[in-house]
């Protein structure tokens, strides 16, 4: 009969000692889970694909749109997931703040009757009958306190939990947030270069990169003299306008351009001028969708290189552009849709 009760004195004691651990070892914060990283963000953190050649600006302007569509979804529906989880996150807190005084009342009673005292609480017992009462009374106190503590562990996991996600959203949504923005911007910026609804989007999304023309030593483009033989008529062109037009023929414009012409205004007599005919000899009105995308891309190659080689302003079918100012309408003698003008500095 010895070895009886010493046995439910450690069967009684044992999660007695653990359970108290439990409720006095400090509490380590729960490990936030990873987050979903398959987002919009990630396929739509990546600038508009401009490295093909051959892709229209109407492509571009596409895939851009559609990436900022994805990421407006993407916040609408991170808005909802976000109301959703604080709504959790409040169900959950109330949990845990429901059973933390539980836990800690039965933890009190146990305080209190733990150690040298949980061994006279059963061996004061009377009889052997008596001895089982107390060890199954206590054994069950302890279950009740491990299951409390167990509920409120988890309570207090699905908090850390909950928030993590929470956080998670909200991250997500900035993220979104500035890839509508940078979608945004992407489009206009690429309109801007182009002239908007001039071109329709019929135009490659990039151009060939311009060799720098020279600068002063001040780094500017100072005043030059006509006084280079212009390879397409005879008389004379800057040096600026000689190394724009040996550019522009390096980037695959090869049909019939003049630059210098006597007489009129603006800068043809200067040398500073060149129209870029959209026909092999002579000038005529675009009128097909070879003749309208060799203008349009042409002007977007100008643009494009604009501070790279110096140019003034660019004139294309019925608008102008500067640098200063981007694109107006144009309403000179000429409407410009049988070449392309450009100006240099």
């Amino acid at each position: 009969m010895t070895a009886s009760p010493r046995r439910w004195l450690v069967l009684a004691l044992a999660p007695l000692v653990a359970v108290t651990m439990s409720v006095f070892a400090p509490a380590s914060p729960a490990s936030a889970e990873p987050g979903d990283e398959n987002s919009t963000t990630k396929s739509g953190s990546a600038a508009p694909d401009e490295g093909k050649q051959d892709a229209l600006l109407e492509d571009v302007l596409e895939s851009t749109g559609r990436r900022y569509l994805a990421a407006k979804n993407a916040i609408q529906k991170s808005s909802k997931t976000q109301l959703d989880l604080a709504v959790q996150v409040k169900q959950a807190e109330s949990r845990r703040d429901l059973l933390l005084p539980q836990v800690g009342k039965i933890a009190g009673q146990q305080y209190r009757n733990g150690g040298l005292s949980t061994a006279s609480f059963l061996l004061d017992s009377p009889g052997a009958g008596g001895f089982l009462d107390r060890a199954i009374s206590l054994e069950e106190l302890n279950a009740l306190n491990d299951n409390k503590l167990r509920e409120l562990n988890d309570a207090i996991d699905e908090v850390s939990r909950t928030k993590a996600r929470l956080d998670q959203e909200v991250k997500q949504q900035k993220n979104n947030v500035l890839l509508m923005q940078k979608q945004k911007e992407a489009a206009d910026k690429a309109l801007a270069l182009v002239g908007g609804p001039l071109t329709g989007g019929f135009v490659d999304a990039t151009s060939k990169v311009a060799a720098p023309a020279p600068r002063d030593k001040n780094g500017d483009f100072g005043p030059q003299s006509c006084n280079v033989d212009d390879p397409t008529t005879g008389g004379c062109i800057t040096a600026r306008t000689l190394h724009m037009y040996q550019e522009v023929k390096k980037a695959g414009f090869n049909r019939f351009v003049g630059c210098h012409r006597d007489g009129g205004p603006f800068e043809h007599p200067k040398g500073r001028a060149c129209d870029w005919s959209l026909e092999k000899s002579g000038f005529r009105k675009h009128h097909n969708n070879d003749t309208l995308k060799y203008g349009n891309d042409l002007m977007a190659f100008l643009v494009r290189n604009a501070d790279r080689l110096g140019i003034l302003y660019v004139i294309w079918n019925k608008q102008i552009w500067f640098p200063t100012r981007g694109w107006s309408n144009y309403h000179g003698p000429s409407t410009h849709e049988d070449h392309v003008h450009v100006s240099m500095l």
